[in-house]
């Protein structure tokens, strides 16, 4: 374990019995969610490859145009 991660679980040690069950909640849902993102993008590697083919060929026939930056206010 990190120390940056030992000194969070330290903190959330002193929080009451129901706040620490709702960060273990937040936490757990996170990790899931960074878990389903992670098989997402896996199961969609054909896919991404066929559209980045489709996006080349289209740029190599001209039908691209190069995007302007936008500058945050």
């Amino acid at each position: 374990m990190t120390t940056l991660l030992q000194q969070a679980f330290d903190a959330a040690a002193k929080l009451s019995a129901a706040e620490q069950d709702l960060l273990a909640a937040r936490l757990l849902a996170e990790l899931a969610a960074e878990g389903d993102f992670d098989h997402v993008i896996a199961a969609s590697g054909e896919k991404l490859v066929t559209l980045a083919a489709a996006a080349l060929a289209e740029h190599r026939a001209g039908q691209t145009q190069p995007l302007e930056p936008v500058n945050p206010s």
